[in-house]
């Protein structure tokens, strides 16, 4: 995961930056929201059965190079490269999300950063999916993170933190970290189960986030979610071409591939 081939004008480009880049909150705040508005979440390698690599080479080409979006471990990887070069010093974590699975069914399979600033240190978590936070979560217990109608906090859970979230009129668990700094190994391996193993829902389900001029938009499966503020407005897709069109409207890329797509999640498909 070294950041040597890392081109930060590249970088920029692709998020549409000009703004600070010195280690503060109003840099990471702004760079985060930038690099969330322009990287969609995506899992479509992992439905085609390509590997997932996450050397900055290869994560840049996707990310950067070819518009793609990715998932946490692409994601993250880039970010937390990015955020080194500038003088932040990002620390690197892994995560069990327990959105949909209890903690002692749920896999360490999530990744995400703690960045120190003079503020104190803030949870930094783009590659969520449709919850991810899109500015900085301080880790510290009930502290409110907003944007626009979002809430993230995280509180305390045993040993462990918890990221929650509030969505509509709902507070939800989002995932459990002890918040410790995990080798580099540990990312490849829960990227390698990700990506891979059979029983990995990432392998199951097609799952996409992109954000919009005032929410975001949301797809699991067959079912989409536009979020305009508080406010959900739901559909389904009708098939692949739908599918391929909403990728080119909503997420800035076109993959042919989709047509060919088969999701074990919609089995209709298949």
């Amino acid at each position: 995961m070294s950041a040597i081939n890392l081109d930060l004008d590249d970088y920029f480009e692709r998020i549409q930056w000009r703004g600070e880049i010195r280690p503060s909150l109003a840099a990471l705040s702004g760079l985060l929201q930038a690099h969330m508005a322009h990287i969609p979440f995506e899992n479509f390698d992992v439905l085609l059965g390509r590997p997932v690599s996450l050397d900055i080479a290869s994560v840049q080409g996707k990310l950067v190079g070819a518009r793609r979006g990715g998932y946490c471990f692409e994601q993250v990887t880039l970010f937390a490269a990015v955020l080194e070069a500038l003088g932040f010093a990002p620390a690197r974590h892994t995560a069990r999300v327990v959105r949909f699975v209890p903690p002692d069914q749920a896999p360490r399979t999530h990744m995400f950063l703690t960045v120190p600033l003079a503020e104190g240190t803030f949870v930094v978590d783009p590659g969520l999916g449709g919850f991810a936070p899109s500015v900085p979560v301080p880790l510290t217990e009930g502290a409110v993170a907003r944007a626009g109608d979002e809430r993230h906090w995280m509180v305390h859970q045993g040993a462990h933190w918890m990221l929650r979230a509030r969505l509509a009129d709902e507070d939800i668990n989002l995932w459990l970290s002890s918040v410790e700094a995990d080798n580099l190994v540990d990312f490849e391996l829960g990227n390698h189960y990700t990506a891979t193993h059979p029983q990995s829902i990432f392998r199951q389900r097609l799952m996409l986030r992109a954000l919009t001029q005032d929410g975001r938009i949301t797809v699991m499966n067959r079912d989409v979610t536009l979020w305009r503020g508080r406010q959900a407005q739901t559909s389904q897709l009708a098939d692949r071409h739908a599918l391929r069109t909403l990728v080119q409207h909503y997420l800035g890329f076109d993959l042919p591939e989709i047509e060919q797509l088969r999701i074990p999640g919609i089995p209709e498909w298949t």
